[in-house]
């Protein structure tokens, strides 16, 4: 099967995605829908895999844009003669696909597009409404953004959900990690530093931590637009010197960062399933999430993490105490992580499902 795989950007989620697809027996070609000049991933698109050149990949994306772009997609569909396009996210790279006219087309929710990308504006629920009724099939891997695919338009019958899952080999609990307790206690979040995800509401949460618990501190991974919104919190809270920032790691080095935590924490206002999140359970980290639907997916309540009210940074930093007070319980609840992680986030199992709904795309267009 020949197969058109279509992205904003390059990340590590399509990289791993692409790394993957790489190992089938199809022929993958990758178009990339340029977002900035700000690339997160570092590591090579797989040699198996063919980065084709037009015009959307050689300057960033603009709407102005849009008729170019679609003009010169439907030009890359008719030179590679595709048998399926697997197209995300659904307002830029699916709706340039739907608006091409080829199919099948399998549209991928990447969480964001059906949680909040939707509702900026009544032209973003059009686009998305457009898109999902062209498309041959969808995937996302919620059930909360599956479920909005179909208020919108998109076929129930038509859908598959499946968590991208992470590799539990590499994200997998460390044999000496904290084998002894002590009074420090270490938070983790590796999320990125944009509105969305909520990483303002946690700097807030542990200037409260900090100033009741000298043996707290946190590890902050990333970066982002609100940087300087958060250093200015830790400085106003008087509590920086006690917040380690590296920035961006490498997918190879971030299981050691999980393995330095004793509570991994996630303030997202938008999420499907989160990858992060899946990582921490799998390094058998105990989590503690904001009450988003997807989220509830994944932890329950006392078993293998905790849930905050979304944006409520006192509730949290009150969590995190408990978590604190109770931490004779967090092996238990650790176990229980991996235990959820083994069950439900194993990205090779799950990765198959993307290979039937290739199927079952290419299977609708040829019966309709």
């Amino acid at each position: 099967m020949k197969i058109i795989y279509f992205s904003f950007d390059y990340s590590p989620h399509d990289q791993r995605f692409l790394a993957s697809l790489a190992e089938t027996e199809h022929e993958v070609f990758y178009a990339r829908l340029q977002r900035g000049k700000r690339q997160v991933e570092d590591r090579p698109v797989p040699s198996k895999i063919e980065q084709v050149l037009w015009a959307g990949g050689q300057s960033e994306f603009h709407w102005r844009d849009l008729p170019r772009l679609t003009f010169d997609f439907r030009r890359l569909t008719k030179e590679i003669k595709p048998d399926l396009i697997h197209a995300g996210p659904i307002q830029t790279c699916a709706f340039i696909a739907a608006l091409s006219g080829f199919r099948p087309l399998l549209t991928m929710s990447w969480g964001f597009d059906l949680m909040e990308d939707v509702h900026k504006s009544k032209w973003m629920e059009r686009i998305t409404r457009y898109t999902l009724k062209r498309s041959t099939f969808f995937t996302s891997d919620a059930n909360v953004t599956r479920d909005k695919a179909v208020s919108y338009g998109m076929n129930p019958d038509h859908t598959i959900v499946f968590p991208w899952g992470v590799n539990l080999q590499d994200f997998a609990p460390a044999t000496d990690h904290r084998s002894l307790i002590t009074d420090h206690f270490t938070l983790f979040c590796n999320r990125s530093w944009e509105p969305r995800y909520g990483v303002d509401v946690l700097a807030k949460a542990f200037v409260k931590v900090a100033q009741q618990n000298p043996n707290v501190d946190l590890l902050l991974l990333g970066g982002g637009s609100q940087a300087q919104l958060l250093r200015k919190i830790f400085q106003q809270g008087g509590v920086l010197e006690r917040v380690t920032m590296p920035g961006q790691v490498t997918q190879k080095d971030l299981p050691r960062w999980y393995h330095m935590a004793d509570l991994y924490i996630s303030p997202s206002h938008v999420d499907g399933s989160s990858v992060s999140l899946m990582e921490a359970l799998a390094c058998r980290l105990p989590c503690l999430v904001s009450d988003i639907p997807a989220n509830k997916e994944w932890v329950e309540q006392g078993v293998n993490g905790w849930l905050f009210p979304d944006g409520d940074a006192d509730t949290l930093a009150a969590k995190i105490l408990d978590a604190i007070r109770l931490r004779e319980n967090l092996p238990a609840m650790g176990a229980s992580a991996r235990r959820s992680a083994e069950k439900r986030a194993d990205w090779k199992k799950n990765f198959a499902q993307l290979i039937v709904a290739y199927e079952q795309a290419v299977r609708l267009k040829k019966s309709a």
